[in-house]
């Protein structure tokens, strides 16, 4: 048997001989990496570790750490999950069970919804079968055995899922329904039997799955299974209604205990319930779900974010504009949204047909082709703070981060191809610069490409996407690569910022769009005279103004810093005597302009001092007899504890330095 070469991550070479498996390589290498080893990458293709190697190629073995490792990992115990359910319950119809971004699960076909006390005894038996230690096998059938397998075993969303297989690999649409899947087969008899559907064995358990699988099933070192609810098959309440169980594992037991510390720290900043306990905002379901209603501090903490956005875009030459919620279909058709299947709203007016708009951009096309432009005119900078709606299903709605009815920090920038670089890396500067000041100091980058449906021609979409990656490589920036992660009408950055707990949440998108201002047909006059095209920038820099709010609640766990708190003081009276001086107090504050309120209550002192603290106000202004005597507070800092008596000039000084956009 003749030896191949393995090209290493660190470009050494290493010969092995033909038929060697990756997780014998890793063995060679070292007893360590053996054992964190879960998958393997052959020239960019994630393997089995049991595959036997056949040919020269580049080669690394990836363990937990490495992204992709994680979705070979966690399908793994999604099966053991699988078949310790068949166990307990024979009569469980499998559908799918992929890896989400943390953790897996799988949905079941039962007669009875899961219970708490069914979990622990699914937990129990997979328990066994991962102290068993059984080796995953993979094997391939043809869609046509595959899909005989499973209705033999009476189980039709396998089935299912073959048709889909195949119509993947031929290009065509997926079949819906059992008379369309039948008929979909028997027009693709020939496809059934070349397609190839891969399998997984562990003990007498086979699922049908893509893999790959860790090697054996001893391999999984720590898991738990978290929840169950209720999912309708593909995700249409049309379909059947399943139960879906919710896990999660690990390599070891100290990094599950830190996945649940993770997951309540999560839960305590939880900005649906700090929207509640802090009486920042709610929804009214018997008046539409996903529609936010904002109480009076949410609405001021909504207030002082578009204040300040609004002032840093005048700082940079941006110019407010406004449009209108309704604007006639025939638009949206022209902008592609309508041919797209964007998930709008539609009514009639006067028998014509108008679209509620989920983007901002066509008002904004309409106003820049209103007049005749100059080249002296660009870069036009148009800002608008447009309220949208989208046609979002129930089952993912989300608290403020996803809505039905949001407004974004929408604006769109007309220039020249000759300014559209620096035009990118000015945005790229702007949204830093906003996220570092609303507490954000990590981010990472991410290029969008083309997606399966766009409009525009490839010379347009190449032109954008080397733009943009051209601005990147100017200043330095790194970026990830997201393909087809584009809109429909161009490519695009992303700016995902790291919040306190390490998660990450995409906030500032940069568009590149050569597609919309031709569909428009709108131009400027060059310097030689004659009419050219504009390029176009769509841009937020916060994301969704709701959506932001959700992640910067979340971000400061609802302790805003000063210039940011809804209330920046409370005043606390001892007793009812006091209350006039407390009053007094604050008149002085709002007049220097802060945001202050009196603690009314007929409450002791302990107790007020409670409730503002889980309020989390930034300062606690205590007074009685001897503050009314002496002109003075009482100073509580939510961070610095007391900082004892203070004269009411002195507390304003300090809070004027303190109030200021970035300031912690």
């Amino acid at each position: 048997m003749s030896d191949i070469t393995l090209t290493l991550p660190d470009n050494s070479e290493m010969k092995v001989p033909q038929g060697t498996t990756s997780l014998q390589v890793a063995e060679s290498i070292g007893p360590r990496l053996a054992k964190a080893a879960v998958a393997a990458r052959l020239n960019g293709e994630i393997c089995d570790l049991t595959r036997p190697l056949q040919q020269d190629a580049d080669f690394a073995i990836l363990t937990f750490d490495d992204p992709e490792a994680k979705g070979v990992y966690w399908p793994s115990p999604s099966h053991v999950m699988a078949d310790a359910v068949k166990r307990l319950f024979p009569d469980a119809r499998l559908t799918i069970g992929p890896a989400i971004e943390e953790g897996f699960y799988y949905d079941f076909e039962v007669e009875q919804p899961f219970t708490d006390e069914d979990l622990e005894q699914i937990e129990a038996e997979m328990a066994k079968i991962i102290a068993a230690d059984v080796p995953f096998t993979c094997d391939d059938m043809s869609a046509a055995e595959a899909a005989a397998y499973w209705r033999d075993a009476g189980n039709e969303y396998k089935a299912e899922l073959a048709a889909d297989i195949v119509a993947a690999e031929t290009d065509q649409q997926p079949p819906r329904g059992h008379d369309a899947i039948q008929e979909f087969a028997d027009a693709n008899s020939h496809h059934y039997d070349a397609v190839q559907v891969t399998h997984y064995t562990h003990g007498e358990f086979t699922d049908m799955c893509r893999g790959p699988h860790l090697p054996s099933t001893g391999r999984i070192k720590a898991f738990k299974l978290v929840s169950v609810a209720g999912a309708y098959w593909r995700g249409s309440e049309l379909n059947t209604m399943l139960q879906r169980i919710y896990g999660i594992s690990f390599p070891d037991k100290k990094m599950l205990k830190e996945y649940f510390e993770r997951v309540a720290e999560a839960k305590r900043r939880d900005h649906r319930i700090l929207g509640r306990d802090l009486d920042l905002f709610g929804f009214f379901e018997e008046a539409g779900a996903g529609l936010p209603y904002y109480h009076p501090r949410g609405a001021m903490l909504r207030q002082l974010v578009t204040d300040f956005t609004i002032q840093e875009h005048l700082r940079r030459g941006y110019q407010l504009v406004r449009t209108p919620h309704l604007i006639k279909a025939d638009i949206w058709h022209t902008s592609g949204h309508a041919q797209q299947g964007y998930p709008m709203y539609y009514t009639d007016i006067e028998g014509q047909s108008y679209g509620i708009k989920p983007m901002n951009c066509p008002g904004h096309l309409l106003i820049f082709g209103s007049r005749t432009r100059s080249y002296r005119d660009l870069p036009i900078r148009y800002f608008e703070l447009g309220t949208v709606y989208r046609h979002e299903l129930s089952g993912v709605l989300h608290g403020l981060m996803r809505v039905r009815g949001f407004t974004q920090d929408d604006a769109h920038i007309f220039c020249t191809p000759d300014q559209l670089q620096d035009e990118i890396i000015g945005v790229i500067d702007f949204a830093t610069h906003m996220l570092k000041v609303f507490g954000f100091d990590e981010y990472e980058t991410h290029l969008s490409t083309r997606p399966e449906k766009s409009v525009g021609t490839d010379e347009q979409w190449e032109r954008g996407t080397q733009a943009l990656i051209e601005a990147m490589q100017a200043h330095d920036i790194e970026y990830e690569v997201d393909e087809g992660g584009g809109a429909f009408y161009g490519p695009k950055i992303d700016l995902k910022v790291k919040d306190a707990i390490g998660r990450l949440w995409q906030c500032a998108t940069i568009q590149c769009d050569f597609t919309q201002p031709e569909r428009f047909d709108i131009n400027y006059v060059g310097e030689d005279g004659k009419q050219h095209r504009p390029v176009m920038i769509h841009r937020v820099v916060l994301a969704g103004i709701e959506r932001f709010l959700g992640i910067i609640i979340e971000n400061y766990a609802g302790a805003f810093p000063l210039w940011l708190a809804p209330v920046q003081a409370m005043v606390l009276p001892i007793a009812d005597r006091h209350l006039d001086y407390a009053k007094q107090v604050a008149a002085r504050l709002t007049e220097a302009g802060f945001r202050v309120e009196v603690d009314t209550d007929a409450a002791t002192l302990n107790a007020k001092v409670r409730n503002a603290e889980m309020q989390k106000y930034p300062y606690m202004l205590i007074v009685g007899d001897r503050e009314a005597e002496q002109g003075q507070v009482a100073v509580r800092h939510r961070e610095q504890g007391d900082l004892g008596p203070q004269d009411l000039d002195e507390l304003i000084r300090s809070m004027i330095a303190a109030n200021i956009p970035g300031a912690g």
